[in-house]
């Protein structure tokens, strides 16, 4: 592998103009398709499989009408009048015809004849029905029915509620701040403004590839409209992080003396070989979100994993060759003017020797102390998203909260029992006794018999909650209200029960029995990786058990602030609740691939220094120091980017935004960067084992450039620049 890397180092070094050419044509094709064939992003939740989504499904062809996407329109009379005062409801008569008027809608019906007006007469529900699902909808539908609001007069507040606005949710100046962030970080850890802006600029290379592949993917794929932020946050940070390492190695190479195209070749042959499986792990880390079986997160995957493998093959051929056109430049100007740093060891070396001599009471406080942090994740409640979780002052928020105060807040969530037979008698008889068995149950508001098809053998009926539709109680609901209704069916599939909340729980059921399947090919797969990498099995081991350790503690901290609301609202988050559904899965992913980036970076350079020769507790030492710095660096950088999302109005890309900062710094600093030496010293030389038998019929990578020819370098009174 070293050899191969090495070979493929020198060559984006000498064909450095033919290298970046091909790049710019890269980017130009794939931004071109994007633009011209791209489609649009996807807001829905397809979970194939699942009663709620069987009941969607029949919805869509028996009841094309009651299939597309529904919405409310609250409206609020004046203090002292209500909704019956003349010029109020005049007003309301108004609403409802401009609603009517809308594109793609069916129909708006008046809360005069829905009865939708609370006891105090004093606030209504227009129901709005329109053709399509929300993803499918217009922008400009989505945009004509949300300045609905500005029909509001002294005679009436109007707030059109609901969550038909799709697309995918906007970027603003303060993901811009993360990237600001790594800008200064970069230029104090490099000294130069040169090096600092060619990684940025190979990390946008990556993003703008990845972007643009995405896009013109979505041309013949649905694709979630979270699935961008998502690649856009991981682009960003894993191309400024594998630069930033490769770079890194290749100055503290020139400042020992050795030849720029010997030395690019090097770090791209032993720095980058830490890359290549770094971004490995990474990527099976996302792909595998496949194997859950939901659409939208298989295509959140697969576009994140694209955009990381983008970002390193980017690292090892755009790299080599820009460090080629600024030669010596990369190096700080008084590295360059003198030729001679005299730099005395730094903080790394320091804190390596400190975690080695008191390795014992370090892992013990560092298990016991994210094990403490990980103690919230007991009580972690998964829902999706709604009204309740909109940033406040929005229209969706303002409606969810005029609602549920009108009406009890599961108005704003009923649920949807679908019964379907080949006989309108049989529906119509399985449909009486759903209503009263329904009407029973503990924490049903109110039952409706609903619309049906023209001939009678699908209709629905709608079930208004008495809690909230991400609340817990409603969540009991949904399987109680199944248990009640499913023996009705006598065994067949002509009673399902759907909506937000159905929808949610049917979620939650499906990740929860693929993760372990998820984690098994996962962290078995990456297992066997950094077992050829290190040629070892226990550092595999002491890898994810220290992931194990990070998911936990970022969990728990997760929980505490968004579910449980300590402090949420210094992240703006005024409205704590449960966390979305596919966020624990998500986050296991992503922080799986990232955790072992740092292993990969960290323990590389120790197993490098072991095979040539040092003890083993000096090479744990010389290791982390040598790298600590660059790992530093790649962490804050990383967390920095990450921490721009956590300011986001989108509550899911806030919550993962904090998810992600937090274990990148956790698993970075305490597991990486602490935890890891202390065991490895622990362990000694027993970290290395590696049966014989399991050498031989592995093959050797050579991570470490063991194979690789020792170059001759001038003597120079030199110390590493780290």
């Amino acid at each position: 592998m070293a050899n191969l890397l090495y070979r493929l180092g020198r060559f984006s070094y000498q064909r450095r103009r033919i290298v970046t050419a091909i790049w710019v044509f890269v980017l130009v094709v794939l931004g071109v398709g994007a633009l011209t064939l791209g489609g649009k992003t996807a807001n829905t939740f397809s979970i194939p499989g699942t009663e709620s989504q069987r009941a969607l499904d029949a919805l869509k062809t028996e009841l094309p009408a009651a299939s597309g996407a529904s919405a409310t329109i609250v409206v609020k009379a004046p203090a002292g009048q209500t909704l019956t005062t003349p010029a109020v409801k005049a007003a309301v008569g108004a609403t409802v015809a401009k609603a009517n008027q809308l594109p793609e809608i069916v129909g708006a019906v008046d809360p005069f004849t829905s009865k939708a007006i609370s006891p105090d007469g004093t606030t209504g529900l227009i129901s709005v029905q329109f053709s399509k699902p929300a993803d499918e909808l217009a922008k400009t539908t989505t945009t004509a029915y949300d300045e609905l609001s500005g029909l509001s007069s002294g005679d009436l507040q109007v707030v059109p509620g609901g969550q038909i606005v799709g697309g995918a949710p906007p970027l603003g100046a303060t993901e811009v701040i993360g990237v600001v962030i790594a800008a200064v970080v970069l230029v104090v850890t490099f000294g130069s403004l040169v090096a600092a802006g060619m990684t940025l600029l190979t990390a946008l290379v990556s993003v703008l590839a990845g972007m643009a592949g995405l896009f013109l993917v979505t041309s013949v794929v649905d694709v979630s409209s979270t699935a961008p932020i998502l690649a856009l946050m991981l682009g960003l940070a894993v191309g400024i992080d594998y630069a930033l390492f490769i770079s890194s190695r290749h100055r503290s190479q020139l400042a020992e003396g050795m030849d720029e195209e010997e030395s690019v070749a090097r770090a791209v042959a032993t720095a980058g070989s830490a890359v290549l499986f770094a971004g490995a792990t990474v990527v099976i880390a996302l792909a595998g979100l496949s194997l859950v079986g939901v659409p939208f997160l298989t295509a959140m995957g697969l576009a994140a994993a694209a955009t990381v493998l983008t970002a390193v093959l980017v690292a090892l051929t755009l790299v080599p060759a820009l460090l080629g056109f600024v030669g010596q430049r990369v190096l700080p100007r008084k590295v360059r003017k003198t030729g001679v740093t005299t730099k005395a060891p730094g903080f790394g070396f320091r804190w390596a020797r400190l975690v080695t001599r008191f390795r014992v009471p370090i892992v013990a406080v560092g298990i016991i102390g994210l094990g403490v942090l990980a103690i919230p994740t007991q009580d972690m409640r998964l829902a999706l998203p709604d009204g309740a979780s909109a940033a406040a002052g929005t229209n969706q928020r303002v409606a969810y909260d005029l609602a549920a105060g009108a009406f009890g807040p599961g108005s704003n969530g009923p649920l949807v029992v679908v019964v379907k037979t080949d006989n309108a008698a049989t529906t119509g008889a399985l449909v009486e006794q759903v209503l009263g068995k329904t009407k029973g149950l503990k924490d049903v508001v109110a039952v409706q018999p609903g619309p049906a098809n023209a001939n009678g053998t699908t209709r629905l009926v709608t079930v208004i909650p008495a809690g909230g539709p991400a609340s817990e109680q409603t969540a009991d609901l949904v399987k109680n209200l199944r248990s009640a209704v499913h023996p009705l069916a006598g065994g067949d599939d002509s009673i399902s029960v759907t909506g937000n909340t159905a929808v949610g729980v049917d979620v939650s059921n499906k990740l929860t029995k693929a993760l372990p399947l998820y984690l098994l090919v996962v962290i078995g797969l990456s297992f066997l990786l950094l077992m050829l990498a290190f040629r070892s099995v226990l550092v595999p081991l002491k890898a994810t058990l220290g992931f194990l350790l990070t998911i936990g503690a970022t969990f728990g901290i997760t929980v505490a602030v968004f579910q449980k609301g300590w402090g949420a609202s210094l992240l703006g988050v005024d409205s704590p609740g449960p966390l979305v559904s596919f966020l624990p899965i998500i986050m296991m992913g992503i922080l799986f691939g990232l955790a072992m980036d740092y292993e990969v970076f960290i323990v590389s350079r120790v197993r490098e220094e072991f095979v040539h020769g040092r003890p083993a507790t000096e090479a744990t030492i010389e290791g982390v120091g040598h790298g600590a710095r660059v790992v530093t660096a790649a962490a804050l950088i990383m967390a920095a980017v990450f921490a721009g999302f956590m300011f986001a109005e989108d509550p899911i890309i806030k919550t993962i935004g904090f998810g992600l900062t937090i274990g990148v710094l956790i698993d970075a600093f305490v597991v990486r960067m602490t935890l890891v030496p202390a065991v490895l010293t622990l362990l000694g030389n027993r970290a290395w084992f590696f049966p014989k038998w399991l050498d031989r019929i592995t093959p050797k990578v050579d991570i470490e450039g063991e194979t690789l020819r020792v170059p001759t370098t001038p003597e120079k009174d030199l110390v590493t620049v780290d």
